[in-house]
């Protein structure tokens, strides 16, 4: 009788365990963006990328697949939906319309999936990971978190000339495919365009005639907690329009590493992801 009580106190345990985290499968495109697959309304199965910058879902004007049950209204919100993920249901879903986003999408899938749980992107196996209760953090670095509007900010460390460190703010973007783009702000206080190696750059103009510049070059090298990165690509904006008020942190980065955020967004542990070495991406 006992051996029956210990057994049946040690499956409890582990039954327990494992409903206290649940998964969702992902698979990562030759542009570094997740791919999420969903089922909205019953009806519309939907690849949706995933912007850890938004909360809400949204739909993208050039998807593949057909959204003909996701209804919206004059404000091109749409409310009261339904999303089923791997074995995840979600009702009361709010959509937008007509928001761009990465290749192979027909929309974004936002963070608010997360919202009350501690949350994991393993980019090793490829799956998002919810936890009731913070996992085991051995081998993680802690880093500081600012959420605001939605956005993760985070401080790292740019060495732009010699060995004088500069500490800037990123957001998370993982709809960016790059490594680092930086703000309007920041390239023109540093004087990027004179103090790094530009190795391209394109010219755009606006129906009103305004010039915007993007320019790509080398930063010699790149701090995030304890990693160093050397020689990374790095994009930033110069002409008349300022249109970059953030400076982001891109996809490729992101995927450099494995992410555990706690449940109030104010820390996260990274630690080295299977692409930690990889090629940097490049940007046409």
């Amino acid at each position: 009788m006992l051996k029956r009580t210990v057994l049946f106190i040690l499956l409890s345990v582990g039954f327990s365990g494992m409903k206290a985290q649940q998964t969702i499968p992902f698979r990562i495109t030759k542009h570094n963006n997740i791919i999420v697959k969903a089922l909205v309304n019953k009806k519309d199965s939907l690849d949706l990328m995933f912007q850890i910058a938004m909360k809400e879902y949204s739909i993208s004007p050039e998807r593949k697949h057909k959204a003909d049950h996701i209804i919206f209204n004059k404000e091109e919100v749409s409310d009261h939906n339904t999303v089923e993920i791997g074995k995840i249901n979600q009702k009361n879903v709010r959509f937008f319309d007509n928001q761009l986003t990465g290749h192979e999408a027909d929309g974004k899938i936002g963070t608010g999936i997360f919202d009350g749980k501690a949350f994991k992107i393993d980019y090793d196996n490829n799956q998002f990971v919810m936890y009731d209760k913070m996992p085991d953090l051995k081998g993680y670095q802690p880093v500081n978190i600012i959420l605001d509007h939605d956005g993760f900010y985070l401080a790292a460390d740019n060495i732009i000339d010699g060995d004088q460190q500069q500490e800037a703010y990123f957001v998370l973007q993982s709809g960016f495919s790059g490594t680092i783009l930086y703000s309007n702000e920041f390239a023109e206080e540093k004087q990027l365009d004179k103090k790094l190696k530009v190795t391209g750059e394109k010219t755009l103009k606006n129906s009103e005639g305004k010039i915007l510049i993007t320019k790509q070059a080398i930063l010699p090298y790149f701090k995030l907690g304890k990693s160093v990165f050397k020689d990374i690509p790095a994009g930033f904006f110069s002409g008349e329009l300022k249109t970059q008020n953030v400076s982001y942190l891109g996809a490729d980065m992101l995927r450099r590493f494995i992410w555990i955020f706690d449940a109030e967004r104010k820390m996260a542990y990274i630690k080295p992801s299977k692409y930690f070495s990889e090629p940097y991406y490049k940007m046409n």
